[in-house]
């Protein structure tokens, strides 16, 4: 859910544990510390999260931002590999045409570029991060979405998180089921292989590790919406903050 540093992530373990966005928002107001404070309290920042993290059962540590820009972060303790072999994305529910894709099959589909900031919930902000996929209106259109269907709900090989968008959200031309990001394959400790990237939305709304698509009526609320977080999490318009819009 959270952005990247260009080393290996360090996951944090929420144990499915709820957790207020009042109390989530005021334990990261130090989030953007780590962007902009200068290289050698970056350095020591760093090393005292790397430290705590592993002491934090609620793994928030995990979501401040180190010196390169992303720190990751997982709400479960291990997520599964996939390769290009075994990868899988499904198209599925309120739909005419359920189809079950490759991540050569992604590949091979027109793919859309987008250079955007990146607003996390926390605070902190990342300008101009590029990510490349298939635009998810794409998919959705292939699939034949039916008259009385009203949201898309997503789902993750993690096994745990969750995100949701109305249909009108899920077909504009700036969400994607992005492949690339920062100009590279995505990688796991990215999300990847393949990942939900939701421009305009705080950056919960871009799931990790994507494996399921699937069109209902209703929308159903994700992981961190039931923990607190606005549904519609549009950046400067939800979660009680007045961030300039990323698009």
């Amino acid at each position: 859910m959270n952005p990247e540093q260009p080393e290996p992530e360090r996951a944090g373990k929420a144990e499915g544990r709820p957790i207020g966005r009042r109390v989530l928002l005021g334990t990261l107001g130090l989030g953007a510390l780590g962007v902009v404070t200068a290289p050698a309290v970056q350095k020591g920042m760093e090393g005292f999260l790397g430290a705590m993290s592993g002491k934090d059962p609620t793994g928030l540590t995990g979501l401040l931002p180190n010196g390169g820009g992303f720190r990751y972060y997982s709400v479960t303790g291990s997520v599964p590999h996939k390769s290009a072999q075994n990868y899988r994305l499904t198209v599925d529910g309120l739909v005419d045409k359920p189809a079950s894709y490759t991540l050569a099959d992604l590949r091979a589909l027109p793919q859309t570029r987008l250079v955007k900031d990146v607003q996390c919930v926390t605070g902190w902000r990342v300008p101009g991060t590029p990510f490349e996929g298939v635009r998810l209106s794409r998919l959705l259109e292939a699939a034949g979405v039916r008259a009385k269907a009203g949201a898309v709900r997503f789902t993750c090989f993690d096994g745990a998180y969750t995100e949701s968008l109305t249909l009108d959200q899920a077909r504009r031309s700036d969400i994607l089921v992005a492949l690339r990001m920062q100009d590279k394959d995505l990688g796991h400790d990215h999300g990847g292989p393949v990942r939900l990237y939701v421009a305009p939305m705080y950056f919960y709304k871009s799931a990790k590790w994507l494996s399921g698509i699937t069109v209902t009526e209703d929308v159903k609320p994700g992981y961190w919406e039931d923990r607190g977080y606005d549904v519609d999490a549009w950046v400067g318009k939800s979660n009680g903050r007045d961030d300039v819009p990323t698009s």
